[in-house]
Formats: C-alpha cells, structure tokens, sequence
C-alpha cells in the first residue's frame, strides 16, 4: 500500500472500534464509505483497562491467545479492499499477544492471495521485569507502593512506534497497550513527519485521537441533547478525523451515515474520562483549555489552537491483581417497612453463615421505593448484599445458597431477582507511574527486523495536579442558569466515565452566559450537595472556559476499579445524567 498522495494535505483517519465488542460491521462500513474522499488510515480501538484483565483470562486458556479476535474477522472483510484503496491499518488489538495478532493477519493476507507488510509493536510489556521494577511504581492517585502480586502489567506506549512502522512500509501496524489517541497521533506523525519537537501538532493530534477513540460516542452515542440526531433510526456512523500538517482537525463522518457531529457531540467525547486542563499522553502533554471548536457546517467540526507541552518525564502502567472472588444476591423489598425488612434479611445470612467477618469485604445497600407507588414494581425497593473473599467455596453457593434457605423464613413478601449463583473471580486495577526510561519500545518490522524506539525527552514540569480555582463567574457576561427547583439538565448537558477506581463528570453549556452561571454556582461542594453518594469523598473541579465546560473528578467513587467495584454504575457511564437530573436548590 503506499499513500500515493501529498502529505501536506489532510490526514482522514477514520475509527472502526470504540471497545472489545463494538460494531463488526464498522470496519466495512468505513472502508467502503467516502466515496470521493476515501480514508487514509483504519484505526480501532479495542484496549479498555478491563480488556487486558479478559485478554489475560483468555491466554490462561490458550497461551496463544491475548489479542481481540474481532479484529480479525474484521480484517478478512475489508482487508483486500485495504490494499486496494492504499488505506493504512493502525489497531492496538494486539492486546497481550501483538506477535500473535500480527502473525494471524499475516496469515489471512496470504489466505486472500494480498501482498501485505505487517509490523506490531513490542514494549509495553513489564511482567518480566515486575520484580526489578517494583521500587519504580507508584500508584497513580495515592503514591502506595505496589503490594500484592500483578498478572498484567503495561505500560501505555505513544506513537512515535507507530510512526516509525509506517515510514518502513507498513500496510498494517498491530499495537499492544498504546494510549487511545496515540493510534492517531502515530499515523499523523507519520503522515506529515512531524518531529518530536512539534507539541503543538502532536498536541492537536492528541485531541483529535481522544475524540475519535470511543467510536460513536463523537457522532451522537450516549449524547445528553439526543433529540439532535437527525434520524435515530439509522445506525450511528463511525468517525473520522481529519487531521492537517499544523495539528488542527476537522471531525465528521461519512455522508449518509446515522448520528450527528456538531459541536455538542465533539465536546461531549472532549469531557470523557479526562482530569485536568493537562491531558498527559507519551509523546507530548496536550492542553485541553487551549481547545478552539468550531462548527464548520452540517457534521464538519473544526479543533484548533491546541497548544502542547513536552512528553511527561513518566509513563502510565496498567496492573491488574487478581482480587479473589465475589458474589451477589439481590432480594426485592415490597412495600411497608423496607428499612426494617432489609435489616431482618441482612442479619439472619450473615449469623446463619458464621458473620461478616469470615469474609475479606462486605457490601450491604438498601434501595428503597415508596411504599404508596402507583404499582407494585414501583412500590418495591432492592437489597444488594455483596461478598468478597478469597475462598470460592464460602463466596459461592455456600452464600448464594444460604440467602435462598431464608425464602420461606424471613420478611413478609420474599422473594430475590435469581438462584443461588457459583462465585466469580475478579481482579483489581492499579494504575501506576514509571519512570519513562524504564519502558523500551521496539517495532518489529515487516522484514522482522526490530527498531527501538526512544521516547520524546520529557518535561521536568509536574503537570496535571492542580485544581482550578472556583472562580466567581467568567468574565462579565450576565450568567444564565436553573432557577431553584429547576433541574441542571434543563440548561446543560454531561457526560461521564470511569478511570480506575475515580469518575469524572463533564459538563458544559451551550454558551458563555451557561458557563457563567456553572462557574460561579457548580462548585465541587455542591456537587457533593446534589450526589450524595460522593459527600465524603474528594472532588476535583478543573474549569475549560474555551469549551464552556467544567470537569469534575471524583476520587475513590468506584473503588479499586471496574472489575473490583460493587458500584451500582460501575463505570459511571450515567452519573452525568444523575447530575443532570438533580434539582438546584440555591
């Protein structure tokens, strides 16, 4: 495959894959789109922090295994066209097992009768070196120690890897653990040949790669104002972004395709799962209060100005621990006296089983319902009761079991949502930092000859762990917002997600004047004020006037992570609309 084409123009980067499960057809869809403005490069993202604990179970299965193997039933659908069109092919679907991956696609080149080069990625990898790395990693948010024993640790790798295989001649780069964005930033680095030095570039590519990377979430997907997709029949289309030589982008979608890209949508995935202004990536640390957004016509949306800092001095490691095991029963509380029902149940499991203590953690959470609803579905409250240990047997039907033998003897209107269940296993994610030069990125090309890569050199300055300060309005434009006993909703939309064990909550108005009444009314308190269940928790509030938007960071919200958590929203994908829900009282 060759580009064919001056680089100078824009790059059309297009994403087929938000997750491990997305769409298989997206991939086709994307190749085949475009009609006179065909895409330059496939990316797909497939590497949630949950996804390296499944790729892990996976390979404990078949040591083959440890990549996404949708990806690879997507690349027999399109990859000859691929080679046909001169669409380059970037995918971190290599997970745990890149070689495997690359090895697997090699196969199905050959399969289809197609001359294709394909390079992965090594690197990322530091289990083999866990125990000489140990006094290097703390963790992320609490500077621990690690303790306890990893069964994945990864580095988050930059572009700068997938840069270097294209310019070898690359038709396909598969990638292990690289950041989100850095699928974008590789290919436009490449495709401009930017050098390390270009933060401001690579920073714009940052910014397009973080708004693309979840798939349809930019062109409508999990979007407060969804009365603004055109057709909700239609499938949502997948995005692309066209990135130029100075950085800037332009984000849209093929025509004809469902969904929207407007400026609401594109600042909706700009908020997801971000902290501070100082978005840090391996090749350059991106400021988001630099952002210009423009609507530059119908599903045309412009990012411009993005400024850039040197590539943090540290890299972020993913570890999972294997956590033990858990199970969950949920009994169904009808009526009167939900309080004193859930009470009754809660005390006679736990002295029938012996007591909370035989256990490494227990979750006991009473919803209740008001007795007096119009019907008995609405009239009934929920009791979650969750265990963990690391005994199977006393967290499986030895449980499950025991809750059920109190059916027949306990509160009045009995009755549980499920059987006994057998115990699962679950892990533990712990985000870490490690010093950059502790990490060694290598490409093996298509001739498996291997590169090194070197990181960018890194910034002395410590960026990202300062607050805003709660400001009083922005500016002196007249703040306009909800009226006590009017919603948040009614004037602004959210959106929100889980990294690790924290939440974080965008939020944003459709102009100055709602951005001035968020800036001088949402302070972290009243956040804590409308969410009860963050009151004894840390939140963070970091202000992004340019996008008319705050983000909040919730600590310690989701435990130790997706996989840990007994959250009710484990991933916090709603609590943006929980905060859009909740009533102003001044």
């Amino acid at each position: 495959m060759s580009a064919g084409t001056d680089p100078r123009r824009a790059v059309r980067i297009a994403n087929c894959s938000g997750f491990f499960g997305d769409r298989l057809s997206a991939a086709k869809e994307m190749v085949e789109g475009g009609g006179e403005r065909p895409i330059d490069v496939l990316t797909g993202d497939w590497l949630a922090e949950l996804t390296m604990l499944i790729l892990h179970k996976q390979r404990l299965r078949n040591p083959e295994a440890g990549y996404a193997g949708t990806f690879l039933l997507q690349m027999q659908q399109v990859l000859g066209l691929c080679v046909a069109k001169g669409i380059k092919v970037v995918t971190n679907a290599g997970g745990l097992n890149p070689a495997g991956c690359a090895e697997k696609v090699q196969l199905i080149a050959e399969a289809l009768g197609l001359n294709v080069k394909v390079a992965y990625i090594e690197g990322d990898d530091l289990m083999p070196r866990i125990e000489e790395l140990r006094p290097h990693l703390d963790h992320l948010d609490t500077s621990a120690p690690l303790t306890g024993q990893p069964v994945t640790a990864n580095a988050y790798l930059g572009g700068w890897g997938i840069a270097e295989a294209l310019r070898a001649g690359a038709d396909v780069v598969v990638c292990p653990r690289v950041t989100d964005a850095a699928l974008v930033v590789g290919a436009a680095a490449w495709w401009h040949d930017w050098q390390r030095d270009n933060c401001d570039a690579l920073a714009g590519a940052v910014v397009a790669g973080h708004v693309i990377e979840c798939g349809t979430q930019a062109t409508g997907g999990n979007y407060s104002w969804f009365e603004e997709i055109p057709d909700p029949t239609l499938p949502l289309g997948f995005p692309i972004a066209e990135v130029a030589a100075d950085g800037s982008s332009i984000i849209t979608k093929h025509d004809g395709t469902g969904g929207v890209v407007n400026t609401g949508t594109v600042t909706a995935q700009l908020l997801y799962e971000i902290g501070p202004a100082e978005y840090p990536n391996p090749d350059v640390v991106a400021r988001f209060d630099t952002i210009t957004i423009t609507d530059e016509g119908a599903d045309r949306v412009r990012l411009s100005g993005v400024k850039g800092l040197a590539a943090p001095a540290m890299a972020k490691v993913c570890l999972n621990l294997e956590g033990g095991f858990r199970n969950r029963m949920t009994f169904v509380l009808t009526g009167l006296d939900q309080q004193r029902k859930a009470e009754w149940l809660t005390d006679a499991l736990f002295r029938r089983i012996g007591g909370r203590d035989r256990f490494d953690d227990v979750d006991v959470r009473v919803v209740p319902a008001p007795s007096d609803a119009p019907t008995q579905e609405q009239a009934s409250g929920r009791l979650h009761i969750t265990v963990k240990s690391s005994d199977e047997k006393l967290v499986g039907k030895a449980f499950s079991g025991t809750a059920i033998e109190l059916a027949l003897a306990n509160y009045p209107g009995f009755f549980g949502t499920g059987g006994p269940s057998d115990a699962q296993s679950y892990g533990v994610y712990w985000p870490a930092l490690v010093p950059v030069e502790h990490v060694h990125e290598v490409v093996v090309l298509p001739d498996h000859s291997r590169l090194s890569v070197s990181p960018p050199p890194p910034s002395t300055v410590v960026t990202g762990m300062t607050q805003s300060p709660e400001t009083a309005a922005a500016g002196t434009v007249e703040p306009r917002g909800p009226k006590v006993g009017e919603a948040l909703g009614t004037h602004f939309a959210a959106r929100s997600g889980d990294k690790g064990g924290n939440a974080n909550v965008g939020i944003w108005a459709r102009d100055a004047h709602g951005y001035a009444w968020l800036a001088a009314h949402l302070t972290a308190d009243a956040v804590k004020s409308l969410l009860p269940e963050t009151a004894e928790l840390e939140v963070r509030r970091y202000e992004l006037p340019n996008l008319h938007a705050l983000n909040f960071v919730i600590v310690g919200l989701l435990g130790e992570g997706v996989a840990s958590s007994t959250a009710f929203d484990a991933q916090a994908k709603g609590l943006g609309e929980y905060l859009r829900s909740r009533v102003w009282r001044g």
